[in-house]
């Protein structure tokens, strides 16, 4: 079942030409990390675009619980009246995240070095989640937890009450990760160092510094070093949230593969660190332009239109390229079909502990929708058929995992046969306006309980 009520079974099937525009929503990982740091300043931070999907909306909520007044003022305009850094009250109930690992694990870090007790806990697909990545290195700072079997929820986190400045090298690429360890490094005395070998998304440095925190990043031998100055007075913001190219994938992807089509989407972040697909997307021989690059908010912003693609080819996408795309693996899985020849993904063992394995389900999906697909512990590859020769005609499973039901309903809008997913109802949690701005833009997609 879906994480927030019944399966919601969905059907996707060829359509016409996909045309228009596409408004999808405001960035996820920027909007949690807005309300995040607003919650951390002395005053007001107003927010404009905020992505109202049900993760963001539990992050929110988590913010009020601890002591921050978050407002909606509708439109995707929000306020958040801080309580400064260290300045967190202890939440009267448990933190329920639902579906959201960035959540969870970024408020873990923001709360890990205030003298306050917090219980999270979220769905099926999230307790079973591993947090010791995270509660690992906020441990270095005097942090303890407490939580089930594995390190996964429902946990309890007891903050350090005279917390250390910690240097950590992250282990494993990953955002959250360092994300967690900076906010928690906020509210340390000195400098907390945090150390990443590959280069993830860098949101969290770059709002940081916006906020007025005094962080550097410099390049050397070890990789990546940022360094960041604890106990500062944030300073409140105005926040425009661009577009998020996560979800920007799915509209473009789809329009690469379904014939006839042309499809714009405006104002989509082009931050580096997480625009990996669209780079691979071209290489693959997509017909993806940039239309009027400019910069907002301190990140690189474009219009993305993108083309129906007949000729697409597999490729081998450089292991280093991972981390700026970890998100969007399971739809380009999807465009792989539909390319001539083998499309290799190595470095990609992130994916096996998402909201789901997310390489053993879009495995499972493709195959029984007539794609091979090979894998091991950290890579697979998708053999392509080409275009229009992809059979579909399955039930895809998409294990509480919003992406892979995506991914699944775009694959439905090429293939021969219609593509079903069992439960469609975690798209909510990040894109809660995928059925109507698809069908928008001509896709025929069907809830088939109804």
């Amino acid at each position: 079942m879906s994480s927030h009520g019944a399966p919601i079974p969905m059907t996707s099937r060829a359509c016409g030409a996909l045309t228009g525009t596409a408004h999808v929503p405001g960035d996820k990982s920027i909007s949690h990390r807005s309300l995040i740091l607003g919650a951390m300043c002395v005053g007001e931070t107003t927010i404009t675009g905020l992505l109202e999907g049900q993760d963001v909306l539990d992050t929110a909520k988590a913010m009020r619980a601890f002591g921050a007044e978050v407002t909606d003022h509708g439109n995707g305009r929000w306020s958040v009246h801080g309580v400064g850094v260290g300045g967190f009250a202890e939440p009267d109930q448990v933190i329920d995240c639902g579906n959201s690992g960035t959540g969870v694990r970024l408020i873990m870090g923001c709360m890990a070095t205030s003298p306050i007790s917090a219980t999270f806990t979220g769905d099926a697909s999230l307790n079973g989640r591993p947090m010791a990545r995270v509660t690992d290195p906020l441990a270095l700072f005097g942090t303890q937890s407490v939580g089930r079997a594995g390190g996964r929820l429902p946990m309890t986190i007891v903050g350090a009450a005279e917390p250390v400045p910690v240097r950590y090298v992250v282990p494993v690429p990953s955002a959250q990760v360092k994300s967690a360890v900076l906010l928690a490094g906020l509210n340390a005395p000195g400098k907390t160092v945090v150390i990443e070998a590959e280069a993830t998304r860098d949101h969290t440095e770059r709002m940081l510094a916006g906020f007025g925190a005094e962080i550097s990043t410099e390049v050397t031998d070890e990789g990546r070093v940022i360094t960041l100055t604890g106990q500062p007075e944030l300073k409140p913001q105005h926040i425009e949230v661009p577009r998020d190219p996560s979800s920007a994938a799915f509209p473009v992807c789809a329009a690469l593969i379904v014939p006839g089509s042309d499809v714009l989407v405006p104002n989509i972040g082009l931050n580096p660190t997480r625009a990996g697909l669209f780079t691979t997307l071209r290489e693959m021989g997509a017909d993806l332009t940039y239309e009027n690059e400019r910069e907002e908010g301190g990140e690189p912003v474009a219009d993305l239109r993108a083309r129906f693609s007949p000729d697409l080819k597999g490729i081998e996408v450089p292991a280093e390229r991972a981390a700026s795309m970890i998100d969007e693996y399971p739809v380009l899985s999807v465009v792989a079909a539909f390319a001539s020849g083998k499309t290799h993904m190595p470095g990609v063992k992130e994916l096996r502990v998402k909201e789901s394995d997310r390489i053993d389900a879009m495995k499972a999906g493709l195959a029984a929708n007539g794609i091979t697909v090979e894998d091991g512990p950290d890579w697979w590859t998708v053999t392509g058929l080409g275009h229009g020769k992809v059979p579909g005609g399955a039930t895809c499973a998409s294990h509480l995992d919003h992406r892979i039901a995506m991914s699944f309903l775009v694959l439905g809008m090429a293939t021969q046969q219609p593509v079903s997913v069992d439960d469609g109802g975690p798209i909510a949690t990040s894109f809660p306006i995928f059925e109507p701005l698809m069908g928008g833009l001509g896709a025929a997609i069907m809830r088939t309980d109804a």
